[in-house]
């Protein structure tokens, strides 16, 4: 049968969760538009990515 080695006291036992927390999201400011962005995405106001632009990004107008 399986048996704990020994009684873990409720301070030992509650303090394995003491350092889980959420972080903040890490920001970087886009080189092309100067809004904050996500590092290594393309950036969602203007599209760009590593100097070029990946998507394009904006207003369109639906033909009818």
């Amino acid at each position: 049968m399986i048996a704990p080695k020994g009684k873990i006291s409720k301070a030992r036992r509650n303090s394995r969760k003491a350092n889980w927390k959420m972080t903040t999201p890490s920001l970087v400011e886009c080189p092309h538009c100067h809004e904050l962005k996500a590092p290594h995405v393309v950036c969602k106001k203007c599209g760009y990515y590593n100097g070029e632009q990946k998507i394009k990004v904006g207003k369109e107008k639906k033909e009818a």
